[in-house]
């Protein structure tokens, strides 16, 4: 027999109370990893997307103000649903609210 789980294998779920393949438990636990990143109007945004500033935000540390409609390539999830890690030519670590930018 070798380490994989087969089609008849099942664990227990605590908090559903009830026994569930292996796989689908494999499953939940893949999507409740993954956190939905929602920009100002709704989009889903990934990695790598290109988003706009929909307001002038000042960004603390750096001296320098981010004007409504800068645009910001290559954005990577955080995994916080409310935090993008971006990059900006001036500004090493740039972290944005997404409720402040929309997709491009």
């Amino acid at each position: 027999m070798s380490g994989a789980a087969s089609d008849g294998d099942y664990v227990y779920d605590e908090a559903r109370g009830e026994w569930i393949p292996t796989a689908e438990a494999a499953a939940r636990a893949h999507s409740a990893e993954q956190v939905e990143v929602r920009d100002s109007v709704g989009n889903l945004l990934a990695d790598g997307d290109q988003v706009t500033l929909i307001k002038d935000l000042t960004v603390k540390g750096a001296g320098q103000t981010l004007k409504r409609g800068t645009l910001i390539k290559s954005i990577r999830l955080t995994g916080d649903s409310q935090e993008i890690d971006c990059k900006y030519e001036g500004i090493k670590g740039l972290v944005l609210r997404a409720e402040f930018v929309r997709k491009r």
